[in-house]
């Protein structure tokens, strides 16, 4: 006969056995769990030396992509004829780049051989390719859902049981009675609870796995693959302007990247000095603000010079000498008018007093303008205002710039360079934002600034983007040559290592990181020395986007 604490131990051993099936059902093996896949819908692709074509199965429907092989670039208006089960079909172009076929005979599972004749233009081209159509494909999503994170471990639910196991054991030694009784039924009810929380937890989370299944079976969403290339359906690839080029190895010269700043052009700008010291005055329209185009020879503005009271003291005595001498020489020349009809005086006597009172009179009217006229500031060139200081009643001092006119579609650039650069050189400007600008060399200096030479360039060509002052790279070429993969700088994607990595698109959906290293070019390029095979495709816009799948 058992006593109660055998019986409580079986009773606790049969309860464990109960969990142990449904643990095992509920959890599966982790060995047995599929890899997730990049898409469901079945699908094939193929390509040539032209084309490069992917078509997938949409219901009835077989939805067809065409690009161009070397540049990913959709190829539209073009004529493609299926050869499928049921003979003969052609395709009907979309305005996107995208044709359909209707596939009725793709309801049957199993492997369908299609070949597909392109014509675009003078180019035609035979492409086969296999769609595998599989039935089980849902329940694969099915089942790796199963196995997303939210269920609970089988190994951590089996500890956990174990543990009040164990707890049931000892409790049932330690207590005796009833005591014993009811710390069996506290246990049994952590058990119950543990069971319910393995139910709730294998069936609580219906929607997420639903919006999971629907992303995997829609086919276009583009993710990171375990092996680190990224697949991008086409339809998405179409979003993203994925395009690509032809690596070919050649040899390049190098360029020298210098520092470098846009300077006006020293023929086409000015600055507005006030010659003398006074009080600033603005001219009928007011002062021109900035940005505001001037001409050449127009007023800007007034300088009125203050004066002391001891020149205005001088002056005073001044014009009473100059008055008085007016007086005399006037009153000389009356009488010399009277007496040169008679002859009592010479001519030439009456045209020499005649000059004198005309002198006199130029220095009264000039001292006279002196203590009332404002010294005027004339443009010296024509071009747009770009510094202004000049307000309504300001001060200012002899030499003060008080305006700076600037043409803007004639700049430099001034570029610092530790060695000799030669005039027959081509270089380019680089701004921050990746613009590019042409320059003309116009030559160097012969002294040195921190230990570098200045260099001036002229900028060809369309100025605008740029103003005085900004920093940018300069890119000068050299005579050293070095051999590599000529691509854009937009192709080279930095990690977060600080790595230079581009895109190979060894696949028409799939495309796999490369590490390389760099050397700049030009404006628009990098040379790629190492990493990368010449021959194979890379990406040349938006691997950047590309560099943000996960």
């Amino acid at each position: 006969m058992l006593s109660r604490f055998g019986r409580a131990l079986a009773a606790a051993a049969i309860i464990f056995a109960a969990f142990s099936p449904a643990l095992a059902h509920e959890g599966h093996d982790d060995d047995e769990a599929p890899q997730p896949s990049a898409s469901t819908l079945p699908r094939g692709e193929a390509a040539s030396g032209a084309f490069e074509i992917v078509a997938i199965a949409r219901g009835d429907n077989l939805e067809i992509y065409l690009d161009r092989f070397a540049t990913n670039e959709p190829v539209t208006g073009a004529s493609i004829e299926v050869e499928s089960p049921s003979g003969p079909v052609k395709a009907a172009a979309d305005a996107d780049g995208t044709y359909k076929v209707a596939a009725p005979w793709l309801a049957k599972n199993g492997r369908t051989d299609l070949i597909f004749t392109v014509t675009a233009g003078d180019t035609t081209d035979i492409l086969p390719l296999t769609i595998q159509t599989v039935a089980g494909a849902a329940q694969g999503a099915a089942r790796h859902d199963e196995a997303a994170p939210g269920y609970l471990n089988k190994a951590s639910v089996l500890l956990v049981l174990g543990g009040a196991l164990a707890g049931a054991l000892l409790s049932a030694i330690a207590l005796r009675g009833r005591r014993r009784a009811a710390a069996l039924v506290a246990i049994l009810s952590v058990l119950l609870g543990a069971r319910e929380l393995q139910a709730h937890e294998g069936h609580g989370h219906e929607e997420e796995k639903a919006q999971v299944a629907i992303s995997t079976v829609s086919g276009e969403r583009a993710q990171r693959l375990p092996d680190g290339a990224v697949f991008v359906p086409k339809s998405v690839q179409r979003i993203f302007a994925l395009r690509t080029l032809l690596a070919e190895n050649a040899t390049h010269k190098k360029a020298t990247e210098l520092p470098g700043r846009i300077i006006p052009d020293p023929n086409a700008s000015g600055y507005v000095q006030s010659a003398v010291g006074g009080r600033l005055s603005a001219p009928s329209g007011g002062f021109p603000r900035l940005g505001t185009r001037v001409k050449q020879g127009d007023v800007l503005g007034y300088v009125t010079q203050p004066i002391q009271a001891i020149d205005a003291s001088d002056m005073r005595q001044r014009q009473g000498e100059l008055d008085q001498q007016i007086s005399i020489v006037e009153r000389r020349f009356a009488r010399y008018e009277q007496l040169a009809p008679s002859g009592a005086i010479s001519r030439t006597q009456l045209e020499d007093t005649r000059l004198e009172l005309e002198g006199l009179r130029e220095r009264r009217a000039s001292l006279d303008k002196s203590r009332r006229e404002p010294e005027a500031l004339i443009a010296p060139v024509a071009g747009v205002i770009a510094e202004a200081s000049a307000v309504a009643g300001q001060i200012v001092q002899p030499s003060s710039v008080v305006f700076n006119i600037i043409d803007p579609s004639r700049l430099w650039v001034e570029a610092l360079s530790f060695e000799s650069i030669e005039p027959s050189r081509g270089a380019r400007a680089s701004t921050y934002t990746g613009r590019n600008y042409d320059l003309i060399y116009q030559g160097t200096g012969f002294a040195d600034r921190s230990q570098s030479v200045p260099v001036h360039f002229a900028v060809t060509g369309d100025t605008a983007g740029l103003r005085a002052g900004q920093f940018l790279t300069v890119l000068v070429t050299t005579d050293d040559a070095k051999e590599g993969v000529a691509v854009p700088r937009s192709s080279v994607v930095r990690g977060s290592n600080g790595q230079d990595f581009v895109y190979e698109h060894t696949a028409p959906e799939r495309f796999m990181p490369r590490s390389v290293r760099t050397e700049p070019l030009d404006g628009d390029r990098v040379l790629i020395v190492s990493g990368f095979t010449p021959g194979k495709r890379i990406v040349s816009q938006g691997a950047d986007l590309l560099d943000h799948v996960r």
